[in-house]
């Protein structure tokens, strides 16, 4: 019995181990979901009130957890059932990633700063108006919130699922649990801290040390510029997670991208960093590609639907 006990220990430890692993390669390769994750939820709640700024998110947190423990079994299911799709739904993520990011490059620069400055100006004139429903704003908030995060969510476990298609049913779920928990306390602890960076700095600045003070200031300064700039390497990682998805999906693309890493590799002593560089540039440009043909598709639908409308 003991014996038995143990054996059962350490294949239970064995488990954990290779899920651990699997799940550090799927978060890499969920890394431009888990940028623009960060970034939209934490545009999510601007125009909430500072006291009900952490209860949203809290809110949020939990429609994730929720969306996760539909999306999970459903993944299992269907790479048990009919492993042939993984890869077509991988590949529709991938577009999909590409897309989302395309969309907010035009929207960027076909978007005035002003249009964005008026934007978010009603967002806080609203939740400022006491004629304002703020429960009904908020709940419409959480809602919209939980609706972004299902989509995203779909795509972190879609990717995850695309890592470990040759591994055990159980593992496959070990793995897309553990990616889920992970990717939920991370993305909606840092958006709590990320939401909160004002109030931290203005609380900073009220202290009575010089140096509390400066860093307050500081922190007020950059905020801004943080959300910005987690803003861009979101979306940048998107092209680059999404187009690495349609390259490795298509035969003749993701052999050229090999070869050309390859001679990459070949010039020393930068080798290895050209080799990656190569790859990581080739993977953007396709992901930008893909994204530009997605969005004109979409757009022509659009307006064909609108003509016939």
């Amino acid at each position: 019995m003991p014996s038995s006990l143990l054996a059962l220990l350490d294949d239970i430890t064995t488990v954990l181990d290779d899920v651990s692993v699997l799940t550090k390669v799927a978060t890499k390769k969920t890394a431009g979901v888990l940028g623009d994750d960060l970034a939209l939820n934490a545009e999510q709640v601007s125009g909430v009130k500072p006291d009900r700024e952490l209860p949203v998110v809290w809110a949020v947190a939990k429609g994730s957890a929720l969306n996760k423990l539909i999306l999970v079994p459903v993944a299992v299911l269907i790479s048990a059932v009919a492993p042939w799709a993984v890869v077509p739904l991988l590949m529709i993520g991938g577009a999909f990633l590409c897309f989302e990011g395309f969309e907010k490059v035009a929207h960027r620069l076909l978007h005035s700063k002003e249009e964005d400055a008026q934007h978010k100006q009603a967002l806080v004139a609203a939740a400022a108006d006491p004629k304002v429903d703020l429960v009904a704003f908020e709940r419409d908030k959480i809602k919209g919130a939980i609706r972004t995060d299902f989509i995203l969510s779909g795509e972190i476990i879609v990717i995850s699922l695309g890592t470990v298609t040759d591994q055990s049913l159980w593992m496959r779920l070990g793995v897309l649990a553990a990616i889920s928990a992970v990717m939920t306390i991370g993305v909606y602890g840092l958006v709590a801290g990320i939401v909160k960076l004002d109030d931290a700095g203005l609380s900073l600045t009220q202290r009575a040390s010089s140096a509390a003070r400066a860093f307050g200031r500081m922190i007020l300064a950059g905020a801004p510029r943080f959300m910005k700039l987690l803003s861009i390497a979101g979306t940048a990682a998107m092209f680059l997670v999404g187009g690495g998805i349609l390259v490795h999906g298509i035969p003749p693309l993701h052999h050229l991208t090999e070869d050309a890493a390859a001679a990459a590799g070949e010039v020393e002593p930068l080798g290895g960093l050209l080799a990656s560089l190569t790859e990581m540039g080739l993977n953007g440009v396709a992901g930008i590609v893909a994204g530009g043909l997605v969005v004109a598709v979409v757009t022509l639908v659009q307006r064909i639907r609108r003509g016939n409308g």
